[in-house]
């Protein structure tokens, strides 16, 4: 009898919802899936992941839904179990559907499959209702505010990371380009969400992570937003958001400094207008918006914000760094200071902020195979078309900010120049303007793939903070040196995850940043902190 009732007890602890980690412990199988396997409440409904390894895994669970142009709501709860093991869908967007062979045996893109109901999440965690508190980091991915998921690259799995770090990783899809930042407002207050919907949903998603990531072993009151490219810039606009104030506590920005200043509404309501005549459509029939065909009204938008554009540069106004695009707009309602602001950054004056960007980012060689094969005196005239007369300068600070570099001729053209300003700046704005941590790093290390053209390009850092060589292969070339960093980044995101400080044992001491100390931290296989690396070069770039 006491037999019989101590198998009674086993069973059933092995069904509660933290089920799957029993099956796991007597399980050689990699993969453990089926009825009651992973299975965990949330605020909706219970859902049903997979166990990996040891790591539950989670995807296209729903944070949210939403009409066209509409505020994100709740989504419906659901009865019964909700099978999450496959990913969701992606926002639609005019992504290629042909192959430039060169990149993608780089890249590895998985444009996934689209709907405009893309507002789902994936989790990956070591455990379930175990009363932990893991450091969440809150994934949030790139393609600026326009394209992209959060299952484009395979550099963004969140597996080796939560299994390394013991961290609940978090990433979602939310609404982009004409769905997220389209400003409808001046067709009634139903709209007044929409110049900002994509960012709303982000916010929704935070939200969801508040109210239910400690079913998922994460701790609601320590999360970790971060992002690359377009993902950082969406990271510093929730650092000015009144309404995402303690959702997050900590925030990485990696190559993604780039938003300075919020689009005016008074032009982003032009691009809705224009938008309107392309389609042929009247003031009054803006609600015929809802209803276009996702394809016929993306194509319209395009031509509309050309032709904003284009009007703007005639009437010899400004437009942002990288041009009028889909972004975050002022709206005052959302958004309502611009991010230099002194009330935009006194938001997030408690929150550590981690900033940096790669040494080559999208560099010329890369856009202009014909750069590679240039002489040192054909660039140097290359050079001379920026740079007149400052041109020797320039070249002589490349040499004394990166000496150990072995330098070819369009080395000097491919040394990123668009986004380590803008690092800089945010980097100088953020450690004068609160008492929260301020670190900054320059990612240097060099791919040896494809004779080392790919440099240390626009995402090639991904792969180092995420620890995942070895899904990044083609991208990193799976050395023992790749790995050898992977180890000391990714570890270093965690421990700032975890206690608002990067440093670890496998790097050298990293100094909290200022404008005066300039300290950065430069990652390569042999990783240094160095003062202000390259300010006489970016000296020389702001005074061209």
């Amino acid at each position: 009898m006491k037999k019989i009732s101590t198998i009674r007890v086993l069973l059933a602890i092995c069904l509660l919802p933290a089920y799957g980690y029993c099956q796991n412990k007597n399980s050689d199988d990699a993969i453990v899936a089926g009825k009651d396997i992973a299975v965990t409440n949330t605020d909706n409904g219970q859902v049903a992941g997979y166990i990996h390894k040891g790591i539950y895994i989670y995807k296209g669970i729903p944070y949210a839904t939403a009409e066209r142009f509409m505020a994100p709501q709740k989504p419906a709860p659901w009865k019964g179990i909700r099978s999450s093991r496959s990913y969701g869908p992606v926002c639609p967007t005019d992504v290629t559907t042909q192959v430039n062979d060169p990149s993608e045996f780089a890249y590895h893109h998985d444009w996934g499959y689209s709907s405009e109901k893309c507002q789902v999440l994936n989790i990956w965690t070591k455990g379930l209702n175990d009363g932990k508190k893991r450091p969440v980091m809150f994934w949030i991915h790139g393609g600026g505010f326009t394209a992209g998921s959060s299952i484009e690259l395979p550099s963004y799995d969140g597996e080796n990371l939560t299994r390394k770090g013991d961290v609940v990783l978090v990433s979602i899809n939310h609404r982009l380009n004409v769905l997220g930042f389209l400003d409808m407002s001046a067709y009634g207050d139903k709209y007044k969400s929409s110049p900002n919907a994509g960012m709303l949903d982000i916010v929704a998603a935070l939200q969801w992570v508040k109210q239910n990531i400690a079913q998922f072993g994460g701790d609601p009151d320590n999360v970790t937003i971060f992002g690359q490219s377009g993902g950082g810039g969406k990271v510093s606009t929730l650092m000015a958001a009144p309404s995402a104030k303690g959702l997050f506590q900590k925030a990485i920005v990696q190559s993604g400094s780039y938003v300075n200043n919020f689009l005016d509404n008074a032009i982003a309501k032009r691009v809705s207008a224009q938008l309107l005549q392309e389609l042929n459509l009247q003031p009054a029939q803006a609600d015929s918006l809802q209803t276009v065909p996702y394809d016929r009204l993306y194509a319209a938008s395009k031509k509309a914000m050309k032709k904003v554009s284009d009007a703007l540069k005639a009437e010899g106004k400004n437009l942002p760094g990288f041009g009028l695009g889909w972004g975050p707009i002022l709206d005052n309602n959302f958004l309502s200071y611009q991010p230099g602001d002194d009330a935009a950054l006194a938001l997030s004056k408690d929150v550590p902020l981690l900033v940096g960007s790669t040494k080559n980012e999208i560099f010329a060689s890369a856009m202009n195979p014909a750069l590679k094969e240039y002489s040192i005196d054909s660039i140097k005239t290359y050079l001379q078309k920026t740079y007149g007369d400052k041109t020797d300068a320039y070249m002589a600070e490349v040499k004394k900010t990166y000496p150990n570099s072995t330098l070819k001729p369009s080395d000097y053209v491919d040394i990123d120049l668009r986004f380590r300003p803008g690092v800089v700046k945010q980097a100088n704005a953020k450690s004068a303007s609160g008492t929260a941590p301020v670190y900054t790093y320059l990612f240097t290390w060099q791919s040896p793939v494809l004779d080392g053209t790919l440099k240390a390009i626009h995402c090639m850092d991904l792969a180092f903070q995420f620890n995942n060589i070895d899904r990044c292969e083609e991208m990193t070339g799976g050395g023992k040196e790749a790995y050898a960093l992977a180890n000391r980044i990714s570890q270093a995101w965690i421990n700032f995850a975890r206690n608002g400080d990067p440093n670890n044992k496998d790097l050298p001491n990293w100094p909290k940043y200022t404008e005066a100390n300039g300290a950065t931290m430069i990652f390569d296989n042999q990783c240094v902190v160095k003062s202000n690396p390259d300010k006489g070069l970016l000296q020389i770039v702001a005074a061209k």
